[in-house]
């Protein structure tokens, strides 16, 4: 069986379009706002009945987000064609604050959490999660033409490469973990000081995951993301996988959608499909045996 890392945090990308920890989209929220504090998971059946199940986002791109009055990303593109299958047709939304997220969903605000959520144990004590919906390989942002032709950890080591990584995040303990000395990685507060510093020559690489540099890339010309690659920390790799979240007690909806998500994720073609236009492909397919009960234990 493979061996999986526990996760410290979730995918890092800059917060899109929340202004004042709310959005005011006309439509977008109604009927979104009620709280069903308490009382059961509701079941498939009630779902159906209803015609919609109500789901929470951050407004993260390319995870979850709102657009032009519309939600969009990565998490509802892929649960709105699983809840269609499963015979509900309407996906209702609900921005929340990222750390209100598990707090709304045990209170009842919503029935899933579609976010992007990384799967750590401490999140599966307090939820429900599927099982992986993607991984989150790592990348390399460069200067257009990659004059140090990096391609991974150890090109970068070889190279004698100046590494920027987020603040807090853990692709310095990738970074580290290949050889790369402290003196060589330089640390920055968001995504964009990334970008800025390849740009400005204070760094030759950007290290994150290839989904958040692919679309940070989108808005930052002279730059391109080499192909992802998984890092390996003390030999063990680091996929850093995420899912959708569902109640406690919600087992009979979590395990009819894990039905149509592995068609989907069993289903190359269809799911680059779905989500390409928001930086997912191949890459980020999650392994067969990638397991939910084994990075809850890990």
């Amino acid at each position: 069986m493979t061996s999986f890392p526990q996760l410290s945090r979730r995918v890092f990308l800059t917060r899109t379009a929340a202004v004042g920890g709310a959005l005011t989209v006309p439509g977008l929220l109604t009927a979104c706002s009620r709280t069903d504090a308490g009382g059961e998971a509701a079941g498939l059946d009630k779902l159906k009945e209803q015609g919609y199940v109500r789901v929470a986002y951050a407004n993260e791109a390319p995870y979850g987000y709102e657009e032009d009055g519309q939600l969009k990303g990565e998490a509802p593109t892929l649960h709105r064609e699983i809840f269609q299958a499963l015979g509900v047709a309407e996906l209702r939304p609900a921005f929340s604050e990222w750390d209100g997220l598990i707090p709304g969903l045990q209170a009842g605000k919503y029935d899933v959490i579609s976010a992007g959520m990384a799967i750590t144990p401490e999140r599966c004590a307090k939820t429900l999660f599927s099982e992986p919906e993607f991984i989150s390989p790592t990348a390399l942002m460069v200067e257009q033409g990659n004059p140090k032709d990096l391609t991974d950890l150890a090109s970068a080591k070889d190279a004698g490469a100046v590494i920027g990584v987020m603040s807090g995040a853990v692709e310095k303990g990738y970074a580290t973990g290949a050889g790369i000395a402290d003196g060589d990685i330089r640390t920055l507060q968001k995504p964009q000081d990334g970008a800025d510093a390849v740009k400005a020559g204070r760094v030759d690489a950007f290290l994150l995951t290839g989904i958040s540099l692919n679309w940070l890339a989108k808005n930052n010309s002279g730059l391109e993301v080499t192909r992802s690659f998984v890092p390996e920390v003390d030999g063990v790799k680091q996929y850093s996988p995420g899912g959708a979240v569902f109640r406690q007690g919600g087992e009979e909806v979590r395990d009819a959608f894990n039905r149509e998500l592995k068609k989907i994720t069993s289903d190359r073609g269809r799911y680059v499909q779905l989500l390409s236009e928001y930086g997912f492909g191949e890459d980020t397919i999650p392994p067969a045996d990638l397991r939910t009960a084994d990075l809850c234990q890990a």
